[in-house]
């Protein structure tokens, strides 16, 4: 199996969520719940809190997973894409989705922090790995 095809799952996702935040923006605009001049440099009013915990989200989908995308094309160009490297992407990726539900859902920050606490793990093993082997 290919190494990218964690990669694009990730990408599905995160495409989703942006996606997803594009059309709340402007359902929240056209509700009349936020006035269109926030979004040109986000101050002076209010943001609905779901907006924010969506916009949130979607950062987050930029910050750490970039690693991930990194490790991706590292593996690829060296090679190094075994079945433990494919099993520790693809556990990064549930736990990313699995993030997203509960960000985007009952929002609990506990679970939410112990998801992304093991997916910071995986991510640290996954690198070791890939490190491993070009090493070895």
């Amino acid at each position: 199996m290919n190494v990218f095809y964690p990669a694009f799952a990730l990408f599905a996702l995160t495409m989703f969520c942006v996606i997803r935040l594009g059309i709340s923006r402007y359902s929240a605009i056209s509700a009349g719940r936020i006035d269109h001049r926030y979004f040109r440099d986000y101050r002076g009013y209010d943001e609905p809190e779901d907006l924010r915990i969506q916009s949130r989200h979607v950062v987050n989908l930029l910050e750490i997973p970039v690693l991930f995308y990194t490790i991706t094309i590292i593996a690829f160009v060296t090679n190094s894409t075994g079945t433990t490297i494919l099993a520790l992407c693809w556990a990064y990726v549930v736990l990313r989705y699995v993030h997203s539900y509960i960000h985007l859902t009952s929002n609990m920050v506990l679970w939410r922090f112990r998801v992304f606490g093991i997916s910071v793990a995986v991510l640290t093993a996954l690198w070791a790995v890939v490190l491993a082997n070009l090493l070895l």
